[in-house]
């Protein structure tokens, strides 16, 4: 007997007779009235809270995921893991030494931007699946037009893996993101611009280590303008991000005032970018500086500070401009200052609106699982957190 066809009350009465429990002694166990056990396994009264499931499924001696009639480990968690698998196995192919490339036709320089240009924008748009799938064929792709020609394809490179390592942090593939974080760096080596953008997804990677802060600063500076009154949107938004790393490094290893000081100096390159702009793939802007000030609060511990700047960055017209993955990674910080605060009903609804916003963003990301499961255990959680628990097979 199992299956999602099958309601929940009747595995209830199933579950309960095979291990030989009476109604009352079933009821008697939960502290449970035996009309409130009946009324369930009729269908009558729905089991909406996760607590109370789990105190259920407790006592049926089963886990929550049969008792639910689902499987242990959800369908995109098995997909996503094999989707990894192939792009490990892409960044661990050297065409270079292998000799692939001679004799075979390989991608013009501008056929394969678009294609990274299709691969930054699945991963804005929070399409985590889409961009398992692109990523092995293009790396491939990338390698083998960077044998031909390492000079001509070197910004491909350089985008390739700058976009495979920001995937892989959403994914918490912390050493496989570094991995392809650090060949960036590498064939960045000699162009500012190039560096500086790479150096935004390495500070990404490494945002615990607290040396990595002086990379993020050195890098800033590096592609600072020299005379700020003839700088570039595009300078302040690579100098800007990078600042912004080193801010949210600065937070995660506990130095609020370095990390305070950093991201008022982003916020003053980002009123000389202003909103709804994406130089070099960072979406850099007033917005962005202030969701970086919520993420920076929750690492430092201060949910009220995080909740406040919340509510107030997401009356911004810029915060409807910022790419849909930085708003549903907002509202997942947000949802952890609310928690902070002892705000289950403020985190649900917050992780509730990311979920609409973009799906993958909550079911394709570890740390997201692990905060839906923190207020799915919460037992002043709303009810409205269950099925989003359920979806993520939590129960």
């Amino acid at each position: 007997m199992s299956g999602d066809a099958v309601p929940i009350g009747r595995r209830v009465a199933y579950l309960r007779v095979r291990r030989k429990l009476s109604q009352q002694s079933f009821a008697d166990r939960l502290g449970k009235s035996k009309s409130w056990v009946d009324k369930v396994e009729r269908g009558i009264r729905p089991l909406e809270r996760v607590s109370t499931i789990r105190e259920v499924a407790a006592v049926l001696r089963v886990d929550t995921a049969m008792l639910l009639g689902r499987d242990a480990q959800p369908a995109e968690v098995a997909a996503r893991d094999t989707g990894v698998a192939r792009i490990r196995a892409a960044l661990s192919t050297y065409e270079m030494v292998l000799g692939r490339a001679a004799g075979r036709e390989v991608m013009s320089t501008d056929r394969l931007a678009r294609a990274l240009g299709h691969a930054w924008a699945a991963y804005q748009q929070a399409r985590y699946p889409r961009l398992v799938e692109l990523l092995p064929g293009l790396l491939t792709e990338v390698h083998r037009a960077h044998v031909r020609d390492p000079e001509a394809y070197r910004v491909a490179v350089v985008q390739a893996y700058r976009v495979t390592a920001a995937l892989l942090v959403k994914l918490d593939e912390r050493s496989l993101a570094w991995l392809a974080a650090d060949r960036a760096m590498s064939a960045a080596t000699g162009d500012r611009v190039l560096l500086a953008g790479a150096a935004v997804q390495l500070g990404q990677v490494l945002r615990t280590v607290a040396r990595a802060r002086s990379v993020m600063l050195a890098a800033a500076y590096q592609i600072a303008p020299v005379d700020p009154n003839r700088g570039t949107p595009q300078e302040w938004s690579l100098c800007g991000s990078l600042l912004v790393q080193a801010a949210l490094i600065a937070a995660r290893t506990g130095d609020d005032r370095a990390a305070d000081d950093l991201l008022d100096e982003a916020t003053e390159m980002a009123a000389q970018v202003g909103d709804g702009h994406d130089h070099h793939r960072t979406g850099f802007g007033p917005a962005a500086v202030e969701a970086g000030r919520v993420t920076a609060a929750v690492e430092l511990g201060d949910g009220p500070q995080a909740v406040a700047r919340h509510e107030e960055v997401i009356g911004w017209d810029g915060w409807r401009w910022l790419p849909v993955e930085h708003r549903a990674a907002h509202l997942v910080d947000a949802a952890r200052g609310y928690l902070l605060t002892g705000d289950p009903v403020g985190a649900a609804r917050a992780l509730i609106r990311a979920d609409r916003v973009a799906p993958a963003e909550v079911r394709h990301r570890p740390v997201v699982r692990k905060v839906v499961d923190q207020l799915a255990r919460d037992p002043r959680a709303p009810t409205t957190i269950t099925p989003l628990a359920v979806s993520l097979g939590l129960l």
